[in-house]
């Protein structure tokens, strides 16, 4: 979203207010979409703050971190897809919206007035509610969005849980605020409604007295995320809960709240976590017979089947007993401690690649992606225990060698460039024994 000679500057109290959506219209006023910083990209250290902040008030209250290992790992690394195309491409809803303004405005509202800041803020914030309620009622746009609601956990690292394909049909809903409110305003306050929604997904906050009125809070949200059948479709709110209080859709948090979706998944994958659904409407879609019911299926409600209402059923919701048991990856300790080490490493690089995308090769970032790409895939093969996980670990750790020794990858630290290689030469050996007593034995499980 920002140009190479835009803004670059965001202060720590900036940095602060901003996750809060605290940040004043005097500070955010860009005259060209092309000075508008990417604030989420430079949100990542006070999401990691956060995150720690989290995980020692869990500890002290507790006694427990927030959430597990495995499924945070899953969390972080849907939330690395859903920003890779970033680096090729400007955001289709920042995109789209241009082109509407550029062609078709009504109105020239001033870009630099605090009243277009304030009536953008609510612009947004309700075309978002739309755009999540039908997230939730329109089954093809569902696919994209339940990759967000596939966390059994709930913490902060759940709000980086989002799926790669939600802004394909996100722009629809914040179109009409184009034919008057100018790009650049609009451009940050998307951000900053995306931004709003991180912290509210805690469980360490309980109640926020009189704000729960007006506001959207983790209480809220933790009803919106869970799988008894009185959180089902309720509470879509971005920042502000007046909509749902306003639509109907408004529940407050009562008996205990169990998350994920209705049929768990079963997966650490990140890419079965983002696609699964599609190959299901997919599938259906084949199955089920006559040309507007198989319309149905595509644009009625995931629950949805012939003779239903457009919803579905809501005593076909599995009942919540309590006593339902979190996914959790059967790998030792130790491996899982290797995925994380592995995933930092990743996440250093991704790090790295954003912020010098604009003087990297097409060639290099491709490479890069690719490299992230099969990071991810085989941090979660690994966490599942698939049978070809110890292959596509060999081949992960052969392609991040061969791209270190090319140039296409570099350590932060040039110093560090022996220890990498040879890091990645013993992985690359260690993996490969594993894979060849696989393919020979017939069977494997990682110790």
């Amino acid at each position: 979203m920002q140009s190479p000679g835009a803004q670059d500057n965001v202060s720590v109290s900036q940095g602060v207010r901003m996750m809060f959506y605290l940040m004043k219209p005097s500070e955010t006023a860009f005259p060209t979409v092309e000075e508008v910083p990417d604030y989420v990209k430079k949100a990542t250290p006070f999401f990691i703050s956060l995150i720690l902040l989290e995980l020692a008030t869990s500890w002290i209250l507790k006694g427990k971190p927030p959430g597990r290992l495995d499924d945070i790992l899953t969390s972080m690394s849907a939330g690395v897809v859903s920003r890779l195309p970033s680096l090729f491409f400007r955001s289709l809803e920042v995109t789209s919206y241009i082109y509407i303004w550029e062609n078709y405005r009504l109105v020239d509202l001033p870009w630099d007035s605090p009243w277009t800041w304030y009536l953008t803020f609510l612009g947004v914030d309700f075309g978002y509610y739309w755009f999540h309620r039908m997230a939730h009622e329109i089954n093809i746009i569902w696919a994209a969005h339940q990759a967000h609601h596939s966390s059994e956990d709930y913490n902060l690292s759940t709000a980086l849980r989002q799926s790669v394909l939600q802004q394909y049909s996100s722009w629809i809903f914040y179109s009409p605020l184009a034919l008057f409110i100018p790009p650049p305003v609009f451009a940050v306050h998307i951000q900053f409604n995306l931004l709003y929604q991180f912290w509210i997904h805690t469980e360490v906050v309980r109640s926020l007295g009189p704000l729960e009125l007006i506001l959207n809070t983790p209480s809220h949200h933790r009803v919106h995320h869970g799988r008894n059948r009185y959180c089902i479709d309720k509470n879509y709110a971005g920042t502000l809960i007046i909509w749902d209080r306003m639509f109907g859709t408004f529940e407050a948090e009562n008996e205990r709240v169990v998350y994920g979706l209705t049929h768990p998944i079963d997966t650490f994958e990140p890419f079965k976590v983002q696609f699964h659904h599609l190959l299901y409407i997919w599938n259906t879609f084949w199955a089920t017979p006559g040309f507007f019911h198989k319309f149905s299926v595509l644009f009625k409600g995931p629950g949805w089947g012939p003779g239903k209402p457009r919803l579905g059923l809501s005593e076909e919701i599995p009942e919540v007993t309590g006593q339902e048991v979190p996914l959790s990856s059967a790998a030792s300790q130790l491996l899982k401690m290797y995925t994380v080490l592995q995933f930092a490493v990743m996440l250093a690089f991704y790090e790295e690649t954003f912020a010098n995308a604009e003087v990297l090769s097409q060639v290099t970032l491709l490479l890069r992606v690719c490299s992230i790409i099969l990071t991810l895939t085989s941090i979660g093969v690994l966490l599942d225990q698939s049978p070809q996980a110890a292959v596509v670990e060999t081949l992960r750790c052969l392609m991040f060698l061969t791209l270190h020794r090319s140039g296409h990858l570099k350590p932060l630290v040039p110093s560090l460039s022996s220890v990498f290689e040879i890091f990645f030469s013993v992985c690359t050996a260690f993996w490969g024994v594993r894979s060849m007593k696989r393919l020979t034995a017939g069977s494997w499980k990682p110790n």
